[in-house]
């Protein structure tokens, strides 16, 4: 399973990695030197043009076929940069050879700003018409409280919980509902099986343990006064974090595994993990590399901090337009079809398991049947409750990807008997507020 996203529900969609007006008005996310946002014309190149679009998704090559098959004049070749998405996209940027369109997930579009990666294609009306034809939020962060348009909204990561139904019916045991319930049953089935554990807890992914600190309202960072007030370190993350470090301490977890990787894939397939915390993106991750478990999942809602409703989201990617594009006329042309043409969302939800961040997305019949490899069961109905369930105001720093890689290593150390996953927030805080200060932007510790 890749680390992609998911659908929206019109005007009930909550955010993943919302950067609000207010924030962005108040607490630029770029150093005081430059504006990370050059302009660029609109006017339509002469002959035919070719494009590079980079991703991460599965199968996009194949939406990508639809659209040269009709657009001789605007080809596009994808490139796939899953394997080091960021490092690659860094390293075509400092060479001045960035391509045309990138994948860049929400939680990365600041960051890259700080490091002018953009080009602003509001010169195109275009594209400043296609705000209409997104979800508010998304269009709000990728346009950076209405800045400019320096990326389209791709989708979003609402989480829920993926279930064996069968190996809960084999204990006798009721799916958890509750943090406390699910840490109850924990133990119950590993009791029962030594090799049973309920999931794991992946220590190199920060942006996963995000939405569940996303989900119990451990805001990572507020704005006022100009300033960004840092608070990664806070009593809400602290409760999840000393929550799984009980789990790890018990071995009632594994910390050995990764997300999509194969060796978590077949601890899946043998039946050793009963439970999957993710995205609505996963959906495809298991139909694809576990298809001899069909009809033995299902998907409910995180389970919940005693009676609050509240979910969390991880993943979510914009379609960014590059620092250095000289064909941004096309850009805009192939983006609003990639993002908003109901054959091109089709398509990427059945092929990627994309959950479409426009509105048009609502409408898709493949998100409101059933589907076949989950018994049937409306999943995607299950997300969009997860979505109506997500605090719309959290909010990303500007050097999140630092902070990120922090995390990754301190909760690492924690797995391997080095400190504590509390400890690991204390670290992620300490490094946000040094990046922030190495780029000159205000920031203090605290509220």
């Amino acid at each position: 399973m890749s680390n992609r996203s998911t659908r929206i529900r019109l005007a009930t969609v909550a955010a993943a990695a919302t950067i609000t007006v207010a924030a962005l008005a108040g607490c630029s996310s770029t150093p005081a030197s430059g504006n990370g946002s050059g302009s660029a014309s609109c006017e339509p190149s002469k002959g035919k043009v070719t494009l590079q679009y980079w991703n991460t998704v599965n199968g996009m090559d194949q939406v990508v076929d639809v659209w040269n098959k009709s657009h001789p004049n605007i080809q596009v070749q994808v490139k796939n940069i899953s394997n080091d998405q960021y490092g690659t996209l860094g390293n075509a940027l400092k060479a001045g050879k960035a391509p045309e369109l990138s994948q860049v997930g929400y939680d990365e579009l600041p960051d890259l700003r700080t490091q002018d990666a953009f080009v602003d294609a509001s010169a195109c009306k275009a594209a400043v018409a296609a705000k209409s034809k997104f979800v508010p939020w998304t269009w709000s962060q990728t346009s950076f409280g209405g800045t400019g348009v320096f990326a389209y909204p791709q989708d979003t990561g609402p989480m829920a919980m993926y279930v064996r139904t069968d190996i809960f019916a084999k204990y006798g045991l009721d799916i958890p509902k509750t943090w406390d319930e699910y840490a109850a049953d924990a133990q119950k089935l590993h009791a029962a099986d030594p090799n049973l554990t309920i999931t794991y807890f992946d220590p190199n992914n920060a942006e996963w343990c995000n939405g569940l600190l996303w989900q119990n309202g451990a805001d990572m960072y507020s704005c006022s006064g100009g300033k960004w007030h840092v608070t990664v370190d806070n009593d809400k993350g602290k409760q999840v974090a000393d929550y799984w470090q009980k789990l790890i301490s018990q071995k009632l977890v594994r910390t050995d595994l990764a997300s999509g990787s194969t060796p978590a894939n077949a601890a899946f397939e043998q039946g050793q993990l009963a439970t999957y915390l993710g995205a609505a993106w996963g959906y495809s991750g298991f139909r694809d590399n576990n298809p001899d478990l069909a009809g033995k999942w299902s998907i409910v809602q995180l389970p919940t901090w005693g009676s609050n409703p509240a979910s969390g989201d991880w993943g979510g990617s914009s379609v960014a337009f590059m620092k250095g594009n000289k064909h941004l006329y096309e850009s805009v042309e192939f983006n609003t079809w990639l993002n908003t043409d109901p054959e091109a969302l089709a398509l990427e939800n059945k092929l990627g398991g994309l959950y479409p961040a426009a509105l048009a997305g609502s409408k898709l019949p493949a998100l409101s049947q059933g589907v076949p490899y989950y018994n049937n069961e409306k999943i995607f109905d299950v997300f969009a409750e997860s979505s109506k369930n997500i605090d719309t105001s959290f909010t990303w720093g500007p050097t999140q990807k630092t902070v990120n890689l922090a995390l990754q290593d301190a909760m690492a150390k924690a797995t391997a008997g080095n400190g504590t996953l509390s400890d690991a927030l204390g670290a992620a805080q300490a490094t946000a507020l040094k990046s922030m200060k190495d780029l000159d932007i205000s920031a203090v510790a605290g509220k």
